[in-house]
């Protein structure tokens, strides 16, 4: 659907930004129809270069005078205290999107005094348009609500709906996946040097054999286990090699780490 009528950021930064670029790129509204509010003056003059057509300004209340959707892109330990300053602003015709992590959906219906608000977990493949992102509402969200959440956030990559109980399992899998994954990447190209491969070509191959893996079981729909059988011949190269992360308890570190990333989410929310 195309995102028609005005849209504010409250806070212009990285993810801001390419929620922006992804949606004008896919058509979806023009830089013309933005509204940034930034209170860094250097960031606001980038924001201006990167989008000539924006509106770029620190003050909080003409968003809501001109922008019926306004997305809260601040970070999560200053977010309650501006939810809260821009409660008085809030009337019932602005829908309003947290991209802010850990912080709860009835939280934000508190602070906000609304109960029209979404709740997102982005994560910074969003940056090249290849983001995961959930989301979370409340039941009585209007669908029409949700198709333009659905429609902005698709632009970056995909989406998902989950019940907001299930947000620090998110976060912990897709928002801070991508760390995991790099961690991997490199581990992955430094084994490749050390076997005397130059360190641009082992990044090339690593990182082109995760983006293929990746390819493989989104297309294919099939179980990671069974196409990691499928290259691991018997007594070969690829089972040896199984072997030794099965001996390092690689599948059990993540899954702990996946654990433990979910719990301290759930402790700093």
């Amino acid at each position: 659907m195309e995102l028609e009528k005005s849209i504010g950021f409250i806070g212009g930064g990285q993810m801001a930004e390419a929620m922006v670029s992804g949606a004008i790129d896919s058509g979806r509204f023009s830089a013309a129809s933005v509204h940034f509010v930034e209170p860094n003056e250097s960031r606001r003059k980038y924001l201006q270069g990167q989008f000539p057509n924006a509106a770029v300004s620190d003050s909080a209340k003409d968003i809501f005078e001109k922008c019926d959707k306004v997305i809260l892109a601040v970070k999560p330990h200053v977010l309650k205290s501006i939810a809260r300053d821009l409660a008085g602003w809030v009337k019932p015709d602005h829908l309003l999107v947290s991209i802010a992590a850990g912080i709860s959906l009835s939280n934000l219906q508190e602070w906000l005094g609304t109960r029209r608000v979404v709740r997102v977990m982005p994560n910074t493949p969003a940056l090249v348009c290849r983001g995961m992102s959930a989301f979370a509402a409340d039941e009585q969200m209007p669908a029409e609500d949700i198709a333009w959440v659905e429609s902005l956030l698709n632009s970056i990559g995909e989406s998902v709906r989950v019940p907001d109980s299930l947000m620090h399992a998110v976060t912990a899998v897709s928002g801070s996946g991508p760390a995991y994954m790099f961690m991997i990447l490199e581990a992955l190209s430094d084994g490749g040097v050390a076997m005397g491969l130059p360190r641009q070509t082992a990044q090339q191959l690593a990182t082109q054999t995760m983006l293929g893996a990746a390819a493989l079981v989104k297309q294919t729909g099939a179980h990671p286990g069974q196409l990691k059988d499928q290259v691991a011949s018997p007594g070969g190269t690829t089972i040896a090699a199984i072997r030794e992360l099965e001996s390092g308890k690689l599948r059990g570190t993540i899954m702990d780490a996946v654990i433990r990333c979910a719990q301290r989410s759930q402790e700093l929310a």
